[in-house]
């Protein structure tokens, strides 16, 4: 697979009123990716709930997206195995590959966590092997998983051991790592950049991909915002990474996570509650919350 470029996005998953995968969305959920220019969906991840959904859930999910594709338009669809279990996650991984899913990504385990570099790099050996012909990611968000080890370190490790390693979806704020990264082996392996609000910052180290949630609901911009830096207008793109802050830190004002999804009923893409223990917003926080977005006035940078 080659690497990726342009908008990933992490989608939600759509639940219905009782709490359970509305899989029927999902297909219009592909389209509105389509139609605001998004080039890839990575599903099943902390956006996605992966953690909070059962096994035969989040197969379903999957196969959900992958019907979904076709040659005209297809996303590049990536699917989060991770867990804490390699067996789990191998099953995952062999399922993804026989559903015609492009790529599977995986995290640290987070209960037993690795000691060192080299015990996270047999567990992801483990996962990738059983796979071979199936690019594999690795999904770094340590403020999550609790294990921050440089990712440089895991590149060594995994050059030259797992063919089908692809990358990393780095999700932390250590740019000096990151760069090592990108410059590793003549810039061999694939850098998705994993935070929305300095996505400029990574455009400036060269970062060409990036996977987040804010892009489920507010595409335009960030389309406009690497529009713009590949122009040279380091003014406009700071102005539109400055509207992004202003927007993510909604998500921080009304309860983190879930405030995502009252985004996506903003935009008129409803995608029901996230599951305990993520605490959902109230109706009059909701009330409160959509005549703060109101004030940002940037409703022509929303997707539709």
């Amino acid at each position: 697979m080659k690497k990726l470029s342009g908008l990933i996005a992490a989608p939600f998953t759509p639940m219905n009123s009782t709490g359970d995968v509305d899989y029927e969305r999902i297909g219009d959920y592909y389209k509105l990716l389509v139609r605001n220019g998004c080039r890839g969906a990575f599903i099943n991840g902390s956006t996605g709930e992966g953690v909070s959904l059962m096994v035969d859930e989040r197969m379903k999910v999957a196969e959900a997206w992958a019907s979904c594709k076709n040659d005209q338009d297809a996303l590049r669809v990536i699917n989060l195995v991770g867990g804490t279990s390699w067996r789990e996650c191998a099953a995952l991984a062999r399922h993804s590959a026989t559903i015609g899913i492009d790529a599977v990504a995986v995290l640290a385990p987070y209960y037993f966590k690795p000691a060192g570099v080299e015990s996270l790099a047999e567990f992801i050996e483990l996962i990738g092997k059983e796979v071979p012909d199936l690019p594999l990611y690795f999904y770094h968000i340590p403020v999550l998983t609790g294990v921050n080890i440089p990712m440089i370190s895991l590149l060594e490790r995994l050059s030259d051991r797992l063919p089908n390693f692809m990358g990393i979806k780095y999700t932390h704020e250590d740019f000096m790592d990151y760069q090592s990264c990108l410059a590793f082996d003549s810039g061999r392996y694939d850098l998705l950049w994993g935070r929305d609000e300095n996505m400029l910052a990574a455009l400036a180290l060269g970062a060409k991909g990036a996977v987040g949630s804010t892009y489920n609901y507010a595409a335009p911009l960030y389309n406009q915002l690497i529009r713009a830096f590949n122009d040279g207008n380091l003014l406009q793109a700071r102005q539109l990474q400055q509207q992004s802050i202003d927007m993510i830190r909604l998500l921080g004002k009304y309860g983190g996570i879930a405030t995502g999804k009252a985004f996506m009923r903003y935009i008129g893409f409803e995608c029901g509650a996230f599951r305990s223990p993520v605490r959902n917003m109230s109706r009059s926080d909701y009330q409160r919350f959509s005549a703060d977005v109101a004030q940002l006035d940037m409703e022509n940078l929303f997707s539709r």
